[in-house]
């Protein structure tokens, strides 16, 4: 009894396997209980209808049935047969009654004459039918069956019934002896659960799961944590256990446990000593090329199987400790050196070449770098895509590897096919057995084991999800293949370098995306005109893209526009602002503006830029945007320049002589609140006027003066053509690549004769029009433009009409031959004449809209003291 208390208290084991075992037990009671009840009920059931089936049958068929149903009382013949019958047959019930289902027969003579409960139909047409309802008597199972003539016509129906209450009579005796004998059942079962938990009981002592999980966790966990090897071996000398310390130094294999210990393949001393169990302390036996320490004591304890337990500890770890702590040391300072020496520039290629140039020979005796050709242009790698060997360094220059530039396609085999599709590095420890490697290229991989070279780790250039290639670190001058550990040093070094690569692969492709936006923003072709001769260079920054940049835009009247300008910094922002203030440029000149007028407007443009900016992102405004508007008349040659912090042009006269004019200098654009101011030049005849930016006179080494000078000598030196003016210019400035952008545009003037230009006063009386257009005809005629006189006369009758009309005088003409014939007629008016469509009842309103029908081009530019309304027309 105490030990069954001992089974029933706490919650060890013991107690919640007697619990489980009474529990199914008693479920299983139950449930036979149940069947054999429910089973016992059916067949009853059954039973009750195959009988009242069989009765009702019976009676149908009877003797004297049909003939008692067609008696003038059925009642008084059928009613004693039927009662005879019923207790003859033990049914509870035998109605006879006729097709409308009233009854001749009950066993309760006041039913008789009443209506039949039940199914009465399948019995009509001919078919004996059996169901369980509730009848007059109480819930029951009837048959019915019909009473047929001779001829088979349905004369009467016949039903016999067993009530509920008598069927499930049987099953109810049998209850009390099947829950006696579940009774029985269930204690033999519950004294039995008890004998195996009193035994469970002595084997757990009493621990529950959750103590015996844990203990065998901690014994598991402490048993295979212990830097000691341990081994259990029973009397007989088969190994029971080892854990992995054990695994490790002796080098078991797998399926160790369960074999008997001479049968490992253990050096002899060692394997005798495990199989005979005697008693050993501090055993030095030498395994490979460790000494191991082996102490062995005997588990033959009461209660405890017969066997030994031996514990091995590896002396040599304490010899090789100085020295891998000093291998630690250099694989430390080899990862410093990489943190330091790797990524130094933002060039894809020299990167690579750094990482194997740190590599070789301290890590490796060759070491390969092969990226996709997408990254090293900037783009994202292609994994369909074939790799460039980028970078090869060795401790010798006749390796049989790869060149570099050559293109390769590993096969999935190899070691670095399978670290570009996998992801993870790959160690062949012997080239010479790696089937896999040699099927890349046979003969080259017989040429490489030949050479010498064993020993193989590849690792893939991982960029966040992004494998650039792979890197390939090649051994043939230390014996010693690669091991796990230097496979982890090659991916730590690999993954640093990694990022310095793809640092370099985003460089490129920002770079690439800043040159392409501002080559196409920058002029690819000056447009064609008569007034200068014109050369320019640009030259883009060693590193990134500057903001530099220039302009040439023919005016009316033959003028061209020069313009040169800087946005200080570099890269897409630097571009893109060029590219809009270059833009604007171009939209103001359209206007005609002054040089000052149009660098005041390009200031309040920047403004606008800086205040958009900051509000929307807080970025750094455009600061250091400088500019520089020239415009060159070739009928006057004077030069009117504007500057907003721009250096000053550079003028060479036609005798060669160079000065700087004196062009007041702006604020540089953006800053707003200062007026602009301008310098007007006259320019003889071939003088070259030089627009540069400050990347070509000014640098970190070297302030602006001592470039100016520099300037200055080499432009007097330089030859009479624009083209040669810019070669000596830039071969004198330009020993190495500049690290800001240069703009040179150098201009040589030329100037129209006095053939090419004919200017007429234009008295205040409408009968000038006349004079106008008859001078206008020989001026025309001498010239050989006699195609052009009809619609001359007619442009400039209706502009030398409209500024009698509505200008103010003094007006005169003015008509240039370049290379289209230009009409101008000067008024003192401020008033600009607006293009309209005149209606039918209008009287005027139609001549500037003929004017811009026959002209190519027209428009109005303001003067200080007027305006000029001009129009330009295509010579034939």
């Amino acid at each position: 009894m105490a030990g069954l208390r001992s089974v029933l208290g706490g919650r060890s084991v013991a107690r919640q396997v007697f619990l489980l075992v009474v529990v199914i037990v008693l479920l299983l009671v139950v449930a036979a209980v149940v069947a054999l009840v429910l089973q016992v009920r059916h067949d009853t059931t059954q039973e009750a209808r195959n009988r009242s089936l069989a009765v009702a049958e019976t009676f149908a068929n009877a003797p004297g049935t049909i003939e008692a149903l067609e008696s003038p009382d059925p009642t008084a013949v059928l009613q004693p047969r039927a009662e005879a019958a019923r207790e003859q047959s033990k049914v509870d019930f035998i109605v006879v009654m006729n097709t409308d289902g009233i009854r001749y027969t009950h066993p309760k003579p006041d039913r008789i004459g009443k209506k039949f409960v039940g199914t009465l139909e399948p019995a009509l047409a001919g078919r004996p039918v059996t169901e369980q309802i509730t009848g007059t008597i109480g819930p029951l199972v009837q048959a019915v069956v019909p009473v047929k003539a001779p001829d088979g016509e349905v004369v009467g129906l016949v039903s016999a019934g067993i009530t509920t209450a008598n069927v499930g009579g049987t099953a109810d005796r049998q209850l009390p002896l099947v829950l006696s004998a579940a009774a029985v059942a269930l204690l033999l079962a519950t004294a039995g659960a008890a004998l195996v938990s009193r035994r469970l009981m002595r084997q757990t002592h009493g621990l529950g799961p959750h103590e015996m999980t844990r203990m065998y966790e901690h014994h598991d966990a402490v048993l295979h944590a212990v830097r000691e090897g341990v081994l259990i071996v029973d009397d007989g000398g088969t190994l029971l256990l080892a854990n992995d310390e054990a695994h490790r130094l002796l080098a078991l294999p797998a399926d160790a446990e369960g074999r008997h210990v001479l049968s490992l393949g253990l050096d002899p001393g060692t394997a005798e000593l495990l199989a005979s169990g005697r008693v050993a302390t501090d055993e030095v036996h030498r395994v490979g090329d460790r000494l191991l320490a082996v102490n062995q004591r005997t588990t033959d304890r009461a209660g405890v199987p017969p066997g030994s337990v031996a514990t091995l500890r590896d002396s040599t770890e304490l010899r090789a400790l100085s020295g891998r702590a000093e291998t630690a040391r250099e694989r430390l300072n080899m990862l410093y050196d990489a943190g330091v020496g790797i990524g130094t520039s933002l060039d894809v290629t020299r990167t690579a070449e750094e990482l194997t140039e740190l590599a070789v020979p301290r890590f490796a005796d060759f070491a390969t770098v092969d990226l996709f050709d997408a990254v090293l242009s900037g783009g994202q790698p292609d994994a369909a895509a074939a790799l460039s060997r980028t970078a090869l360094s060795g401790i010798r220059k006749d390796a049989p590897l790869y060149a570099v530039g050559e293109r390769i396609r590993f096969v999935e085999s190899s070691p670095q096919g399978r670290s570009l599709d996998t992801g993870r590095p790959v160690l062949e420890a012997r080239l010479a057995e790696a089937a896999g490697w040699q099927a890349q290229d046979l003969e080259r991989s017989a040429q490489i084991v030949e050479y010498g070279i064993h020993s193989l780790i590849t690792v893939p250039l991982r960029a966040g999800s992004l494998v650039l290639g792979v890197v390939s670190f090649w051994r043939c001058e230390k014996p010693e293949p690669f091991d796990t550990d230097e496979l982890a040093l090659a991916e730590e070094l690999v993954a640093r370098a990694a990022v310095s690569i793809d640092n370099a692969r985003r460089y490129t492709r920002e770079h690439s995306m800043a040159v392409t936006l501002q080559r196409s923003l920058l002029p690819r072709n000056l447009p064609e005109q008569d007034a200068l001769e014109i050369a320019y260079r640009y030259l883009p920054a060693q590193a990134g893209v500057g903001g530099d940049w220039f302009d040439v835009l023919p005016l009316s009247g033959a003028r061209v526009a020069l313009v040169v300008g800087d946005v200080v910094g570099h890269g897409l922002h630097a571009a893109a602002t060029m590219g809009r203030l270059r833009t604007a440029v171009h939209n103001f000149s359209a206007l005609d503006l002054p040089p000052d007028e149009l660098i005041a407007l390009l200031d309040e443009l920047v403004g606008r830029i800086d205040q958009d900016e900051t509000e929307e992102d807080g970025s750094a405004p455009v600061t250091g945007a400088t500019c520089l508007y020239a415009v060159y008349d070739p009928v006057t040659r004077r030069c009117t320049v504007a500057r907003a912090g721009h250096p000053p042009p550079a003028l060479i006269h036609p005798d060669g002589s160079v000065e700087f004019p004196d062009v007041p200098a702006g604020p540089p654009l953006g800053l707003g609140g200062l007026p602009f101011e301008t310098a007007e030049l006259e320019l003889a005849e071939g003088s070259r006027l030089v627009l540069y930016t400050d990347g070509l006179v000014e640098d970190r080494e070297r302030d602006i003066d001592v470039g100016l000078d520099m300037l200055r000598e080499a432009l007097g030196r330089a030859g009479q053509s624009p083209e040669d003016t810019c070669r000596t210019v830039l071969d004198a400035r330009l020993t190495a690549r500049s690290s800001d952008d240069i703009a040179l545009i150098v201009a040589r003037t030329r100037a129209l004769t006095a053939d090419q230009v004919a200017e007429w006063p234009v008295p205040a009386d409408p009968a000038a029009v006349g004079e106008v257009r008859a001078a206008v005809s020989r001026r025309l005629a001498e010239w050989g433009l006699d195609e052009l006189t009809f619609t001359t006369e007619l442009i400039l009758s209706e502009l030398v009409t409209n500024a009698l009309r509505y200008g103010g005088g003094p007006i005169h003409v003015r008509v240039l031959r370049d290379r289209n014939l230009i009409c101008e007629v000067f008024d003192s008016s401020s008033t600009s004449p607006h293009l309209r469509y005149a209606t039918m009842t209008d009287e005027g309103g139609r001549g500037l809209f003929l004017v811009a029908q026959l002209a190519e081009r027209w428009g109005t530019r303001y003067l200080p003291a007027g305006k000029v309304i001009w129009a330009e027309q295509p010579l034939p």
